[in-house]
């Protein structure tokens, strides 16, 4: 029998967690632009769970006091937080500045600073103002240059308030929904479309940090990217090579220009070959993106991706999509979040981070989102109304311990943030699955503290716990 060993993180590793401004905030009175979240609930309410829609959520806007105290209590040093583009440009997210939204976040940020916790800002988390995607989205390069506006108003406001910033959460995700996966306003299935938006959000990422540069902020620019490490289903040249391209189009699509500031080539060989490259874009557009790279990347990983060689033939009359290359692998024995339907692969952790290292200059990181989402979670309250969810200490020791082994083995990790904080709305599945190290109860509100919000105390408190690192393998 194993004795556990104390692992210990560096000094002054961030704990924390994230959630964005739509999941948390609520509308409140500042003034806002309808959102493509806000119209898609209008017009097809019977989509979201439960048919509950983002006005409240967890009414962050007039308890943010409240639950920063919480951060204290939970063991949080680091936050991260997104800014609404449609709070702070309510004209339709442009015009003029919205002097209550400055107010507010501006009371935010300091009083995260000063309990201690510092300020994670990001810029964009899926939340297009309705009016910007009338106009294109980001296929359009006038939105490009509307969130370049946006982007430089905050540095202005909030730039010696805020810790390291951020252009991005999951870039990737509006793409995928709204051009190929129908889960994302305005539900189009047309590749070459998404293609189209997403080079203009690589843009839009490149330009901000650009006009960032122009400040003398001690913080540092990066992005969000939801990566996965991709595995094929046997070592078969048709399975390996199944697998290059999934990788190509779901981590390297986005990697590579925003933190190399290069577009894979045999990405764009293949999509050329298919007649879905981008029609707009210019050799200036590649110049920037080239001079204007993250300076430090946060990794969201949840589950490996795991993929085989199609065995059925592709209808050539289907709307082409990533998938006409390969199949998803369902691989026998693997262990499920059965609530989310992702699988629980801890290893994947420590190898997302060693291709950091390996094969992006070991770029200033941190995970970003790790977590576990779960329903009912009423079932485990005890008689006092906490939830005991020893199922959440497990997931998140268990991938610590490898996020302690990749930093062992040479990887520039300063930190870790769950998803998240306290029960958040979630998009169009809403409450039905809980992530929070705080439980809420919507109708009233309240708050309360899982066991993982007090292990997680503890957690930050020692920069470490005990573990069976025998278990762990490379």
């Amino acid at each position: 029998m194993t004795e556990k060993k104390r692992i210990t993180f560096p000094e002054n590793f961030w704990w924390g967690s994230a959630w964005s401004a739509e999941q948390a905030e609520g509308r409140g009175e500042t003034g806002k632009a309808e959102t493509v979240w806000e119209r898609w609930y209008k017009e097809q309410p019977y989509r979201f769970y439960n048919r509950i829609d983002s006005s409240i959520t967890t009414d962050h806007i007039h308890r943010y006091k409240e639950d920063v105290q919480l951060m204290k209590e939970t063991g949080h040093n680091s936050f991260r937080v997104s800014i609404s583009w449609a709070r702070m440009f309510p004209d339709d997210g442009v015009g003029t500045v919205n002097p209550k939204a400055i107010a507010f976040y501006k009371d935010l940020f300091t009083e995260m600073n000063q309990n201690g916790i510092k300020v994670f800002a990001n810029l964009y988390h899926f939340d297009m103002p309705a009016k910007l995607q009338d106009k294109g989205g980001w296929e359009s390069r006038d939105v490009v240059d509307a969130y370049v506006h946006f982007a430089d108003t905050c540095f202005k406001e909030f730039g010696d308030l805020v810790y390291h910033w951020f252009t991005f959460n999951e870039p990737l995700g509006p793409i995928l929904g709204s051009y190929l996966e129908d889960f994302h306003y305005p539900n189009i299935i047309d590749f070459k479309r998404g293609a189209q938006a997403a080079f203009f959000t690589i843009l839009a990422h490149a330009k901000a940090i650009q006009a960032f540069k122009k400040y003398s902020f001690e913080s540092k620019i990066g992005v969000i990217l939801n990566l996965s490490p991709t595995f094929p289903r046997s070592q078969n040249p048709a399975d390996v090579q199944a697998a290059k391209i999934a990788d190509l189009f779901y981590t390297r699509s986005f990697l590579d220009p925003m933190v190399k500031g290069e577009f894979p080539s045999a990405l764009v060989d293949l999509l050329a070959q298919n007649q879905q490259l981008p029609a707009d874009y210019t050799e200036s557009d590649l110049t920037i993106i080239s001079e204007n790279t993250a300076q430090i990347l946060g990794l969201n990983y949840y589950e490996p991706r795991r993929v085989k060689a199609r065995s059925s033939a592709v209808n050539p009359e289907s709307p082409f999509l990533p998938e006409w290359f390969f199949e998803p692998h369902i691989m026998p024995g693997r262990r499920m979040n059965e609530y989310r339907g992702w699988e629980i692969y801890e290893k994947g952790i420590h190898d997302l981070c060693m291709d950091i290292k390996n094969n992006y200059g070991n770029i200033e990181s941190f995970i970003s989102e790790n977590g576990m989402g779960v329903a009912n979670e009423e079932r485990f309250m005890d008689e006092s109304g906490q939830v005991i969810d020893d199922y959440r200490i497990d997931f998140i020791k268990d991938h610590l311990a490898y996020l302690w082994l990749a930093i062992e083995d040479g990887c520039n990790i300063k930190g870790y943030h769950l998803w998240t904080f306290i029960d958040c709305w979630s998009w169009i599945n809403s409450y039905k699955n809980r992530y929070g190290l705080v439980s809420l109860d919507l109708p009233t509100q309240k708050r309360t503290i899982k066991k993982s919000g007090e292990f997680y105390k503890q957690l930050s408190d020692d920069n470490g716990f005990d573990y069976d690192v025998d278990l762990l393998v490379r």
